[in-house]
């Protein structure tokens, strides 16, 4: 742990903070940092408490206060009253609400005030109830840090009899960042079993279990994705600015002086490659791609919204380094002003911001919108990410690639003439073009020949772009970004 944070708890203790609230699922772990903390401040007594087995950890009342919260909350008041010591609560939380529970911790809260004790409660999440809300302090408690897992690991290795070699170590250490130090250990665990001492196979294993605690999770999708740059047409400008920041996660880039890249905005209308942009840059990056499902973040009770996005963040967090990709977050926030969900989205979006702009882990957010009109003015703001491109309707050229690389994909060895066809798809978007060859593919193949220039003429002659069917807004975006607010993701000038 590092050291800020056990300087910061003892500091708690010693002022005599009657109740704290470790935000943390990791009970073994909270056990063994107060252990710690009990012996630097005075040798204070320590025990701790659950449902089941009642007390633990106090000389001759192992078992006391089993299956009754209320005594468990009296065995810290029965103490003498100068005797330091702490009293860890595990699932606490779940009794709370009752009135003789809420009122009993409240009267400690006073009491402890002028007693070296401490009480403990272990949640990963409790919404406070009202009263309780001044009486508890929080304190979070992070993922294990790199010097802890190294430790954790070379422990590991060495009591296995199987030391592992300094490279090795720092491998498995990196890829390890983020995971809990109990989801370490069951890695180690199986590595062990199957193999008999820690090694680079482990790393697949790491991975794994990062792969299983998103799928565990229900706001992040895990996304494999085959897409590199060369499935996208056009968009140079945004090509070359995201192989400058690919080459920004390097050790290097960090002897050099510069930060962590933090993400992109990717605005532009409906099938103009921005969900593409997102998978390539994962694949071509050899990173994990995660997709957000905003929606999911604003549950139906009161406070949960804020939980589920500081559990979404750690989620992210433990996969680094990955690629967090917020799918259309202009539907998510566009609406955040507060008045018609109690000021939830505001919260929420604050916090997301927040973290995006201080957050110091290898995770590159990728955000899509189809507007701006609804996204709110802070997201925008510069600062909240390295850049924001505009990905326009694509101009003659990159129609023709576009094409190319549709007709490629569906038929390798077309040699089919394309002027005519770009010509007669000004103002498609890239899926747009992509439905022209399909269509073409399927008027041909009804007719059981193959398909040619013809056919993806009349195919485009049938379809109606977006361009035309909703021109003012395309018209309004093109306006938004031309005053400074965006770059073009593309050198063209129209077309």
């Amino acid at each position: 742990m590092s050291q800020a944070w056990a300087d910061h708890l003892d500091l708690l203790i010693r002022a005599r903070t009657p109740i704290l609230w470790i935000r943390s699922q990791e009970e073994e772990r909270i056990a063994n940092l107060l252990a710690e903390a009990a012996k630097r401040l005075d040798q204070r007594s320590l025990a701790r408490w659950d449902y089941i087995s009642g007390l633990k950890g106090w000389a001759g009342r192992d078992g006391e206060a089993a299956r009754n919260p209320l005594a468990a909350l009296e065995s810290l008041s029965a103490l003498p009253a100068e005797q330091p010591a702490l009293l860890v609560l595990h699932d606490f939380h779940r009794y709370a609400d009752d009135s003789s529970i809420c009122r009993k911790l409240r009267n400690l809260a006073s009491s402890l005030r002028q007693r070296p004790q401490t009480l403990v409660i272990t949640a990963a999440e409790w919404q406070l109830p009202r009263e309780l809300e001044e009486c508890i302090t929080l304190l979070d408690l992070p993922l294990p840090n790199q010097q802890e897992i190294q430790t954790l690991l070379g422990n590991i290795a060495q009591a296995s009899g199987q030391a592992m070699g300094a490279e090795l170590l720092e491998q498995l250490t990196h890829s390890c960042s983020g995971l809990s130090e109990q989801r370490i250990r069951q890695v180690a665990a199986r590595g062990l079993a199957s193999r008999g001492q820690l090694g680079s196979a482990d790393l697949d294993e790491v991975l794994e279990e990062k792969r299983q605690a998103i799928a565990r999770s229900e706001l992040l999708e895990y996304c494999p994705t085959e897409a590199t740059p060369a499935d996208i047409g056009g968009l140079d400008a945004l090509k070359r600015w995201l192989e400058q920041r690919h080459m920004a996660f390097s050790d290097e880039a960090r002897r050099y002086g510069l930060p962590l890249p933090r993400g992109v905005l990717l605005v532009g209308p409906q099938g103009t490659g921005k969900s593409l942009t997102a998978k390539a840059i994962a694949h071509s990056w050899s990173m994990p791609l995660l997709r957000l499902d905003v929606g999911r973040l604003f549950a139906g009770l009161v406070g949960a919204s804020e939980a589920r996005t500081r559990d979404m963040i750690q989620r992210a967090e433990a996969m680094a380094p990955c690629v967090l990709w917020i799918d259309e977050i202009d539907k998510g926030f566009g609406s955040a002003d507060g008045r018609s969900d109690g000021g939830t989205s505001q919260r929420v979006l604050a916090s997301l911001l927040t973290w995006m702009a201080e957050k110091s882990s290898a995770v590159f957010v990728v955000a899509t919108a189809n507007g701006v009109e609804k996204l709110p003015a802070e997201l925008l703001r510069k600062g909240r990410f390295d850049e924001i491109f505009l990905l326009d309707l694509p101009d003659a050229q990159e129609r023709r690639t576009i094409l190319d690389l549709q007709l490629r994909r569906r038929r390798p060895i077309h040699q089919i003439p394309l002027d005519v066809v770009v010509d007669r798809t000004q103002g498609f978007s890239g899926a747009e073009l992509e439905q022209v060859v399909i269509e073409a593919m399927h008027q041909a193949f009804s007719e059981s020949r193959e398909f040619g220039e013809a056919d993806l003429s009349s195919a485009a002659a049938q379809l109606v772009p977006l361009s035309r069917t909703a021109r003012e807004q395309l018209e309004q975006l093109q306006q938004w970004a031309s005053s400074g607010r965006a770059r073009p993701a593309s050198t063209h000038c129209g077309g």
